[in-house]
């Protein structure tokens, strides 16, 4: 009774003079060449191949943004976004995302285990690192607490705005080790040792909020260090000749996912594309990219040896890296991001 319902509002509201027309698949990630690579790999031959209309757009993250768009009802002109992981968990908690129909999309059995879930699939699978410059230290950082000895190592260092992998940063450079980090960050005392950590580095840190700026800064000698998604610092080397080199002890491994807002009216054609860019074929060309991971279990199969050896997923890598607990921040992001904000701005 529900649907009859809906269908005959619908069809009241589409009678309505001054309507707005149906409008592309709007595809919303992560901007700059992280976009752009993805354009490559996956939007212009799925739109090569189907015909299908498509638009982008770009955005910074944040949970508030998804539930303001959400709120906008049909004004929100967002249809299939790049999520992170806290982003997944409490938008379908909160109903911002459609649950997605495995069967629209070939079923999730095809990714890697524990990547699909309710709302989501894998998108991109990614470590943010310490990146900095070979020709200026011969003999570079080699863990987080490097990272904060400005006496070592002079010079600024950026890091992202938030409390979001800062504080796990700030614990392991303090000597917590990285499988007791969310143990420690779990309690009162570990998030004061945190933000203590951080005011140590405060007077040296220069904040970044989109993915272009840790490699401008480096390259322009603003900062001696910084935290980067893995896969800019090798496009940063080829694009520029630059000589970055990145670190792997200590990195953070992330899932971001792709999700459908809730009430999209171009659900079935982000289905579709969900479909076309979990292709092992064409999953298996997004590596060479950005070295960034695969979330699909075949397309693994098919990437090179050694360009697999580079990225976050390669075991070594793997094993030197800190997964980003997303229950944690789930649970705190809200309390977290209230308190880092004031510290901030002190």
């Amino acid at each position: 009774m529900k649907k009859i319902v809906h269908l005959a509002a619908l069809a009241a509201a589409l009678a309505l003079p001054g309507m707005a027309a149906a409008r592309d698949l709007t595809i919303v990630s992560w901007g700059g060449i992280f976009q752009d690579a993805q354009r490559d790999v996956f939007f212009t031959p799925f739109k090569t191949e189907t015909k299908a209309p498509l638009s982008e757009d770009s955005w910074d993250g944040g949970v508030g943004v998804l539930r303001s768009k959400a709120q906008a009802g049909d004004s929100n002109t967002w249809d299939l976004v790049e999520v992170e992981a806290e982003e997944l968990t409490i938008g379908c908690e909160e109903g911002l995302f459609e649950v997605l129909d495995p069967a629209k999309f070939g079923g999730a059995e095809k990714y890697l285990p524990g990547t699909a879930s309710e709302c989501g699939v894998p998108a991109n699978i990614f470590s943010i690192a310490v990146a900095y410059d070979g020709e200026k230290f011969a003999n570079g950082p080699r863990s987080w607490a490097d990272f904060w000895d400005v006496k070592k190592f002079p010079g600024k260092r950026a890091l992202r705005s938030g409390p979001k992998m800062n504080l796990e940063f700030a614990l392991m450079a303090d000597g917590v080790a990285a499988n007791k980090v969310y143990e420690t960050l779990a309690t009162p005392e570990g998030v004061d040792r945190a933000f203590a950590k951080l005011d140590e580095l405060k007077p040296n840190i220069v904040w970044w909020t989109s993915g272009n700026q840790p490699m401008q800064l480096l390259g322009s000698g603003e900062i001696a260090m910084t935290t980067s998604y893995n896969g800019r610092i090798p496009a940063a080397n080829a694009a520029d000749k630059r000589n970055f080199k990145i670190i792997w002890p200590g990195a953070m491994l992330n899932v971001d996912s792709w999700v459908i807002m809730k009430g999209s009216p171009n659900a079935d054609s982000a289905y579709k594309l969900i479909e076309f860019m979990a292709k092992p074929a064409v999953q298996a060309n997004w590596p060479a990219k950005l070295n960034y991971g695969v979330g699909v279990t075949e397309a693994q199969k098919l990437v090179p040896a050694e360009l697999a050896a580079n990225l976050p997923t390669a075991p070594e890598n793997l094993a030197a890296s800190l997964t980003l607990d997303a229950g944690f921040w789930v649970n705190h992001i809200d309390q977290l991001t209230e308190r880092f904000s004031a510290w901030a701005a002190k």
